[in-house]
């Protein structure tokens, strides 16, 4: 297992490579950068672009550069834990990220077991009550949840948390909390708002794992050895907990890979439209101004949580099944 995990580790300095030139190129690949986009909304917005004081930064920010010389520059940073400038927010894209990634942690984590909570049950009573009442009204309201875009769900949970719960819409604490320090009654008002993006960000993921559940535990059930292990008189709650229902956990535990990024990005669209103050957002404002290395540095950083979930996945699923293999070849 050592072995293994040595060598995954040594593999992950070239696939982080070929991320890195990636990243960088498609950041890239549209014309000009931040300074030249950010002159052209000056214009369009009737403001007159200081042309001097533009190419004064981008030769500061070493714009005037070409483009691998400053590609080695922004990977050195990263090597060294410097993430880089953002242009935009005239911060370091550490002190700006770091803004936002606890409350986008606290958010994506909760709903993470907030879909753990609802879809295994509900997955298990559909595949041991195949084709009853409870299995098709179950999987009908996991499909409307699974169809409803999430976009649509936070405008209408928006409408009636603030009808019927005098909740205010969007963001995750009342206004007069926000830029306030943590206090008791801060912490009530995010507890007050954080169902909201739990259920409407949960919704999707809930229904794809009550799916995922169902199908995979409806597989092991018609498998012979638990035929068997029902056969010899095991109980039917012990006989489903000690194997079929482990066997079926393969697919969860296999989707670490995606949860660690998932939890660090959170939901894009949904964080806009409830005026969430999370990473999500930010990312996609970066892209949109070409802020290259508040874009580029937070790409990198998901790729890491990627590569480093699929370690923590495959090793996982090697404790899990005893069937699975670190290496390939044949057995005897």
């Amino acid at each position: 297992m050592l072995k293994y995990i040595f060598k995954r580790i040594l593999l992950m300095i070239p696939t982080l490579f070929v991320t890195s030139v990636l990243i960088f190129t498609v950041i890239n690949l549209p014309e000009g950068d931040y300074f030249e986009t950010l002159a052209a909304e000056m214009q369009a917005q009737g403001e007159k672009a200081d042309m001097s004081r533009i190419e004064f930064l981008k030769q500061e920010y070493g714009f005037d550069k070409p483009p691998p010389e400053r590609y080695l520059h922004w990977v050195a940073g990263l090597l060294q834990g410097d993430m880089g400038y953002s242009f935009e927010y005239q911060r370091p894209v550490r002190d700006i990220v770091g803004d936002r990634l606890l409350l986008t942690m606290v958010v994506s984590f909760v709903t993470i077991i907030f879909t753990w909570i609802v879809a295994f049950p509900i997955g298990i009573y559909s595949a041991t009550h195949q084709y009853s009442w409870g299995d098709y009204g179950l999987t009908f309201l996991g499909l409307i949840g699974l169809a409803v875009p999430h976009f649509l769900l936070a405008l209408v949970f928006m409408y009636f948390a603030n009808v019927w719960f005098g909740t205010s819409i969007g963001g995750l604490v009342d206004p007069q909390y926000l830029n306030q320090p943590m206090s008791w009654a801060k912490f009530i008002s995010v507890l007050e708002h954080l169902w909201i993006p739990v259920i409407i960000i949960g919704a999707g993921g809930t229904a794809g794992m009550i799916r995922s559940v169902r199908a995979n535990l409806l597989d092991e059930l018609q498998k012979q050895y638990f035929v068997t292990a029902r056969a010899k008189g095991l109980p039917p709650g012990k006989a489903l907990r000690k194997y079929p229902l482990r066997m079926s956990l393969n697919f969860f535990v296999s989707d670490i890979g995606d949860i660690l990024p998932s939890i660090v990005s959170g939901a894009e669209i949904v964080a806009i439209v409830l005026s969430l103050q999370t990473t999500g957002p930010l990312l996609i404002r970066a892209l949109q101004s070409q802020d290259m290395y508040l874009a580029g540095s937070f790409l990198m950083f998901l790729s890491t949580l990627t590569v480093i979930g699929v370690l923590i996945s495959d090793i996982a699923l090697a404790i899990l099944d005893p069937r699975i293999r670190l290496q390939g070849g044949e057995t005897k």
